[in-house]
């Protein structure tokens, strides 16, 4: 029970920092002591360091060195990169003026990280969160309102989007076994949903807004500024000859760059001053500061704890097929984190009370985990988009929350509709 308390006030020390803008990465490290102390009762001392040890560089099993979690924080920057070699060469003003031409009353503000959400990798929204900043101050947007509409877009794929990690792994023989395409579509509705949502809040932040002066001459041209951001989801399919999902966009990113540069017909040393000047070490700390957090909720062995609870407490095998998802979500901040190692396992053994097929209850473990992972505070496109616009995750939920619960709760009754066993 003490892993449970642990974990408890490691969220609030979390989003009380947060709000005090400190350090992101140093909050998550400090979050990931706190749940390993008090976790001293299923773990040994040594254990803490271990954890962060081996979700950094070094696996204590097969002892190697242990790359992945380098490799992420590297990808972060160098998007981070991208996205300010944009910014600053103009192309993202170029280009939100090309798409104005195509989608009036601020759509591009949907639109614009709704196409980066085609890359599934992780902290995507820094992509957009530039173009949105931008395209917000013409509608007089405050950052929350950029933040939330940069966030809720860029996920708006993930229910029905095949390439994603999350979807592949819960459709895999480990885990339901049912093709793709059939979760796809019991997720449609849930999409829908999402979309629908998504500009209802869209048209609530532009409708009472003066709409902006088109002072500068469309330029369909500007398109071509689509390519830097695109071009990484053309080096996607070489995981299937061996690269890891992150040195493909890591080859993608870097390719990204230099087209950039082509395409802007930059001064090669005004370009690499741009490049030199938006490294920064934040990103890369951040990452390996949420990799740390969630390794060690893992060891804290509290997900199991959490199933026990739900199980001993007088809740419906449905509700409880619901929470833990969403809660874990929450917790991991991790899509697949939530979704296939934890969730699923967890709640199988309740499938057989609910009187729903396999196929609708995959669906509602999917939705859940994917709604608790998109509101998590260390959810790391959350992280990011907030860390660009200079606000925080927390500043969110009135909107979080609202539209988050009206997405699950359409979906539960659909499935309950469609679904039952």
């Amino acid at each position: 029970m003490f892993n449970l308390i642990g974990v408890i006030i490691a969220f609030i020390v979390i989003l009380v920092l947060i709000r005090k803008k400190v350090n992101f990465g140093l909050t998550l490290l400090l979050g990931s002591i706190i749940i390993g102390i008090f976790s001293l009762e299923v773990i040994s001392p040594i254990d803490i360091p271990k954890t962060m040890i081996e979700a950094s560089f070094y696996s204590f099993e097969t002892h190697q060195i242990v790359t992945s979690t380098t490799e992420l924080a590297l990808l972060m920057t160098l998007i981070f990169v991208l996205a300010k070699c944009m910014q600053e060469t103009g192309a993202i003003d170029i280009l939100i003026n090309s798409l104005r031409a195509f989608f009036s009353k601020g759509g591009t503000l949907g639109v614009i990280p709704a196409v980066y959400g085609l890359m599934p990798n992780p902290g995507g929204s820094l992509f957009s969160a530039p173009l949105v900043d931008n395209e917000g101050n013409k509608y007089q947007l405050n950052k929350d309102q950029k933040n939330f509409l940069n966030v809720w877009f860029r996920h708006i794929w993930f229910p029905i989007y095949p390439i994603s990690q999350a979807m592949i792994i819960i459709c895999s023989i480990n885990f339901s076994d049912i093709p793709m395409g059939a979760l796809i579509l019991a997720n449609f509705v849930g999409f829908i949903v999402f979309v629908v949502i998504g500009f209802f809040f869209l048209r609530w932040f532009v409708g009472s807004r003066p709409k902006p002066k088109d002072d500068i001459l469309k330029n369909y041209q500007g398109l071509v500024y689509l390519l830097p951001p695109i071009v990484p989801l053309f080096f996607y399919p070489l995981k299937y000859i061996g690269l890891s999902e992150t040195r493909c966009f890591l080859l993608g990113v870097s390719v990204s760059i230099f087209l950039l540069y082509i395409l802007t017909k930059s001064d090669w040393k005004t370009y690499s001053g741009i490049v030199k000047k938006s490294l920064t070490w934040k990103l890369a700390f951040a990452v390996f500061g949420i990799i740390i957090f969630q390794e060690m909720f893992k060891v804290s062995q509290v997900h199991i704890l959490i199933q026990e609870i739900m199980s001993s407490v007088a809740f419906p095998a449905l509700v409880i097929i619901i929470i833990i998802p969403f809660l874990l979500g929450v917790l991991t901040g991790s899509d697949f984190g939530a979704l296939a190692p934890l969730s699923y396992s967890l709640v199988a053994p309740f499938f057989s009370f609910t009187g729903v097929s396999l196929l609708g209850l995959t669906s509602l473990i999917f939705i859940s985990s994917f709604l608790g992972y998109l509101i998590s505070p260390i959810h790391l496109c959350n992280v990011l988009s907030s860390d660009y616009l200079k606000t925080d995750t927390t500043r969110m939920y009135k909107y979080f929350i609202p539209a988050v619960l009206a997405t699950l709760c359409i979906q539960v009754m659909f499935v309950l509709f469609a679904f039952r066993g």
